[in-house]
């Protein structure tokens, strides 16, 4: 019988109860041999991180040794032989997840961490009865599970509970922190970024550094929080990036195990088109698959947006908002499918995204936007990214003209495509004038460089995937064309733009004309004659303030 695709389980326990699964269990046998004192696994959202740690906390907990006893038969972890199974079950296990903190204000979210440690603690009021566990604990547990006590204690929740566990079973605990970083990002979009990394830094610090009650810890989240902030007085941390070799296959599925899908579901004939859409990740020296879209498509059937429909798409917003025409150009090579080389730093804080290009590359690498091009660094830190598929591809185009223009939406960009490439100077200028109506300040009209680079990338935005290369300031003929869209089958028709800008509107229609003559008299159809292109459509844009005037040759 066909398993069901598990979309949206991350329960592990459930996962084994009939659905589709991919053996992750080794990563078990690797934290058996070797682990840190604490290991931060650093994956995009959706990747599967909660189910792994969910894995973990079914594996090692000996709160679940009755209900784990044969979830693990047949797998990876039972054929790594005796020695690795009598680990299951022995250990006290606190796992939480911070992925669904997802308030507004500080004060919301306060309000849910008093919740939430509050639900921790009812799950576990055996502690209170407990003739082992110190009565002073008991009282303070008591007060955070009946949401009476203070944001210092609140701060203290996990040492509280660490220490009672080991009090209570005799044995040190096994922390397992799922998407850590998800208030913190959440914080930084909405502007109470300080009050959170304060809470944070002292509630994991209280259970990370020094800790006599901790076996091991393994936390996730997509970034690792430095400098001043969280981590910058721990020193037995573990950090295991989308850069790192140390366990780079667990999380997501590699290009084996969706060749094994897609036979096993009868679908490999589709496999070409799963690699365009959902591979191209590079974690370490591992190629890796986008779990969530893999199993999406298995169970539709068809490709789809399906990762960037569950994910907030802030940091690209951030990325336009910064959006000079160096980037704009970088924007360019990367929607047509090339690289860009950037320095990156693993150690930094949301604060620096702005300011720092550094700060922001590394963010979109670590959140899944982009991935490394190879394994190895061009040079010290210094690194070639790409965006890793269509997928991926999409929501930059999107994002890109949502920022463009405001009210404005794709059809309106979709019918100024088709007019362009069909010569219609009329339809054309029409469309564009009511794009640069609402194109928002970022990009403003009454700057040649700066509409021009803003019009660019929404063309480039556009056109991406649909065989056209969108190409700016390049030599032909006897001069170098403001833009130029080439197709790649040589008998559709091309496209040379050039913009003049007019000192007032009275001088539209000869600034319009003045920017066509100049596209014929300097030949700027000869890169296209080169190519073997011969219809080629020829537009002079004069634009004052808001207004333009269209010529076509």
């Amino acid at each position: 019988m066909k398993k069901a695709m598990p979309v949206g389980i991350d329960d592990f326990g459930t996962l084994r109860q009939g659905y589709y699964f991919v053996d992750k269990t080794d990563f078990m046998r690797q934290l058996i041999d070797e682990h840190s004192a604490v290991t931060l696994l650093t994956r995009p959202r959706r990747f599967g991180k909660t189910l792994t740690m969910s894995m973990l906390d079914y594996f090692f907990s000996l709160q679940r040794e009755k209900e784990s006893r044969h979830l693990f038969d047949g797998l990876a972890i039972e054929r790594a032989g005796a020695k690795y199974m009598a680990e299951r079950g022995q250990y006290p296990v606190i796992f939480v997840t911070f992925k669904d903190l997802k308030d507004i204000t500080w004060e919301k979210m306060l309000d849910s961490f008093r919740s939430w440690i509050s639900n921790w603690f009812i799950s576990c009021a055996y502690l209170e009865e407990s003739p082992r566990v110190d009565a002073d604990l008991k009282a303070r547990f008591s007060a955070l599970k009946q949401r009476k006590a203070d944001v210092s204690e609140m701060q203290m929740s996990l040492a509280i509970w660490m220490e009672m566990l080991r009090q209570h079973h005799g044995k040190k605990v096994i922390l397992l922190i799922d998407e850590y970083d998800a208030p913190i990002q959440q914080a930084w979009e909405n502007g109470f970024y300080k009050e959170c990394i304060s809470f944070m830094k002292q509630m994991l610090g209280s259970v990370l550094k020094g800790n006599e009650n901790l076996e091991f810890a393994v936390m996730t989240g997509v970034l690792r929080v430095a400098k001043e902030s969280i981590f910058s007085d721990l020193n037995n941390l573990d950090v295991c990036s989308v850069l790192s070799t140390r366990y780079d296959d667990v999380i997501g599925f590699t290009p084996a195990e969706v060749k094994k899908m897609a036979e096993d579901l009868g679908l490999s004939d589709r496999l070409p088109e799963i690699r365009q859409w959902y591979d191209g990740y590079r974690f370490g020296q591992a190629e890796i698959y986008n779990p969530w879209s893999v199993i999406n498509f298995f169970r539709n059937g068809e490709v789809g947006d399906y990762w960037v429909n569950t994910s907030a798409n802030g940091i690209l917003r951030v990325l336009l908002e910064h959006a000079d025409a160096e980037r704009i150009e970088s924007l360019q090579d990367l929607l047509a499918g090339g690289t860009i080389s950037v320095t990156l730093n693993e150690r930094v804080i949301y604060e620096d995204i702005g300011r720092d290009k550094s700060a922001l590359y590394t963010l979109l690498l670590t959140t899944g936007y982009l991935t490394a091009e190879s394994a190895s660094r061009t040079r010290r830190n210094r690194y070639a990214l790409r965006i890793p598929n269509d997928e991926i591809r999409d929501v930059y185009a999107t994002e890109i003209l949502n920022h463009l223009a405001q009210e404005i939406d794709t059809d309106t960009f979709d019918d100024l495509f088709d007019y362009l490439f069909h010569g219609d100077s009329v339809r054309f200028a029409r469309q564009l004038q009511k794009i640069l109506t609402g194109m928002v300040s970022t990009f403003d009209a009454a700057n040649k460089e700066s509409f021009y680079h803003g019009f660019m990338l929404g063309l480039a935005a556009l056109l991406q995937g649909s065989g056209y290369f969108v190409e700016s300031n390049r030599e032909s003929g006897y001069g170098r064309f403001d833009l130029a869209i080439f197709p790649k089958d040589t008998t559709k028709a091309g496209v040379i733009l050039e913009f003049k800008a007019a000192a007032n509107e009275n001088e539209l229609s000869d600034k319009a004309e003045e920017a066509l003559c100049q596209i014929e008299e300097k030949a700027y159809d000869t890169e296209f004659q080169k190519r073997g292109i011969t219809n080629v459509w020829k537009y002079g844009i004069a634009f004052c303030g808001k207004k333009i005037c269209v010529q076509t040759g």
